[in-house]
């Protein structure tokens, strides 16, 4: 299900004008699902994929915690790949499949993550 979420997650956002630079980036502190920039500004891209709404909305999943390990890894990105200097952001792509794993919807929340 990631896989195919991650795959829906891509499509949409080279559809909306996002160029993806790194996919599943991955360094001690944890991993990033994808980066990408978008007018100068880089964006990591957290991918949450659903078959329901039974555990609440896919991007109710990212909680504070999760957003603050996001925020450590986009700056750790920015280190390991000398953009420290460039502006930012953490955006969430919801997913919802349905039980064959066929895209339902994909919705870009941009700025998700405040710094």
């Amino acid at each position: 299900m990631g896989a195919a979420g991650e795959e829906a997650a891509i499509a949409h956002l080279r559809a909306s004008g996002l160029r993806v630079i790194a996919r599943d980036w991955r360094c001690r502190l944890g991993q990033l699902d994808i980066v990408c920039e978008e007018a100068g500004v880089l964006v990591a891209v957290e991918v949450k994929a659903r078959r329901s709404d039974r555990y609440g909305l896919p991007q109710e999943a990212v909680d504070r915690r999760k957003q603050a390990k996001l925020r450590t890894l986009l700056d750790a990105f920015r280190q390991a790949s000398g953009r420290g200097g460039q502006p930012c952001r953490i955006d969430v792509v919801a997913v919802r499949l349905d039980g064959e794993l066929r895209l339902l919807s994909c919705e870009h929340i941009r700025d998700a993550v405040g710094g």
